[in-house]
């Protein structure tokens, strides 16, 4: 199917009005348009035990909100903490049941994984989509959307899944924070087993730290919020795992 959709693709590519049609009814929101100092924190892979209420302690203190794109899978396993990640005024997202890569599942496993996870948050969850590592292919944006869920990834990415530098991702972030980015950062590590980066520690340190250098320069506010604020912006998102990733990818399936 992604390929008789790359062949359309390809025909559209040139035709200006042709690119914007697909862009408006397929595109992926990636950041909003605002003059306002306003930004969207956004955490993937949780909620953890361990690390989401320090989080939460964090935002609670700099009373900044976030959106929490959360697996099926983990919220199914602490509904408790996805009702306390509601109840002290963050969102939810739907981030899959189980974090395969998408591009890589036939449709109706797909829309299962969408569907599954929706449960696990329910009656919590906002009805906004990130795709698990980012990954997207043209059918799977279809499945998206004939789910009625608009797809949101992001403008800014803190790099919290590869590097343990606290004043590094500090530094990344407000280097490249703008009125209606949306940032990604990661309150669990769902796919790299065994690693360092696991320990979320020094991501609590980082945002605690960049929320107390930014101070009252911008105000961070969840996703929903973000919608009725300002308007999204979208481009075409077409995102596939390399070889590096995809053998991580299978050792978290093994």
């Amino acid at each position: 199917m992604d390929q008789i959709f790359g062949l359309a693709r390809n025909l559209c590519k040139g035709n200006k009005f042709c690119e914007k049609v697909a862009q408006k009814m397929l595109g992926t929101i990636t950041h909003f348009n605002t003059k306002d100092s306003i930004a969207a924190l956004t955490f993937d892979d949780g909620p953890h035990p361990k690390f989401t209420p320090k989080l939460l302690d964090i935002l609670n203190r700099h009373q900044a909100h976030a959106t929490f794109f959360m697996l099926g899978e983990a919220a199914f396993r602490y509904p408790d903490l996805v009702k306390r990640v509601a109840e002290a005024g963050q969102a939810i997202g739907n981030h899959s049941y189980s974090h395969p890569s998408f591009v890589l599942i036939p449709g109706h496993e797909r829309r299962r994984q969408i569907r599954e996870c929706q449960k696990a948050v329910s009656p919590y969850g906002s009805r906004i989509f990130r795709p698990p590592h980012g990954h997207q292919s043209l059918s799977s944006r279809l499945d998206a959307l004939r789910l009625r869920y608009p797809v949101v990834t992001w403008s800014v990415a803190s790099q919290d899944w590869a590097t343990i530098d606290v004043q590094g991702i500090v530094d990344r972030l407000e280097s490249q924070i703008r009125p209606g980015c949306i940032i990604l950062l990661h309150d669990a590590i769902h796919w790299i087993r065994e690693t360092k980066n696991n320990d979320r520690s020094f991501m609590l340190e980082a945002v605690d730290k960049f929320l107390t250098q930014i101070g009252d320069r911008f105000r961070f506010i969840t996703l929903p919020e973000m919608f009725r604020q300002a308007r999204p912006q979208k481009r075409n998102w077409y995102s596939y795992p390399d070889s590096m990733m995809l053998e991580k990818i299978k050792q978290t399936q093994e």
